[in-house]
């Protein structure tokens, strides 16, 4: 009798690697920006308060990060020394594409054009560091759509 275990497909290297950056970057940021909205900073700059959630979100995002990728390498080390073939090239040409082309959007509208002239200081930060996560929340999201769906270029 076949075991669940072996009639489930194996998740590919690269499709676990996005699933660890998106928990990695998602799951710290979500505390900050929801520190942020639900307490927006007050103080003039530099805001040493503000400063350090942002630290100890880069801090997680690292340290989630980091040790997901050392205990990725450790439990699939052939996978992990596998160069890139012409699916996994395609997957992230796809995947950059669809990840910035929603940070040049968001930059060019609201760091460009709307927050310059009606807000600055933390707003104008947090708008910035809001598209650059959102960004890459796209991005790794994408990778992990067009593994699940077999893309193939």
């Amino acid at each position: 009798m076949e075991s669940i275990k072996d009639s489930v497909p194996s998740m590919p290297y690269r499709e676990r690697a996005a699933w660890l950056a998106l928990c990695a970057m998602g799951l710290p940021f979500t505390g900050y920006f929801v520190w942020v909205i639900a307490a927006p900073p007050t103080a003039a700059m530099p805001d040493w308060s503000t400063f350090t959630r942002f630290g100890v979100a880069i801090a997680l995002q690292i340290a989630i990060w980091s040790l997901g990728t050392l205990w990725l390498r450790r439990r699939h080390p052939e996978d992990a020394a596998a160069p890139l073939d012409e699916r996994d090239l395609a997957i992230s040409r796809r995947s950059i594409q669809t990840g910035y082309s929603i940070l040049f959007a968001v930059t060019c509208i609201n760091i460009g054009c709307v927050f310059p002239f009606a807000q600055g200081g933390w707003k104008l930060i947090n708008v910035g560091l809001a598209s650059i996560v959102l960004a890459e929340l796209v991005r790794n999201s994408a990778v992990i759509w067009l593994y699940r769906r077999g893309f193939h270029g």
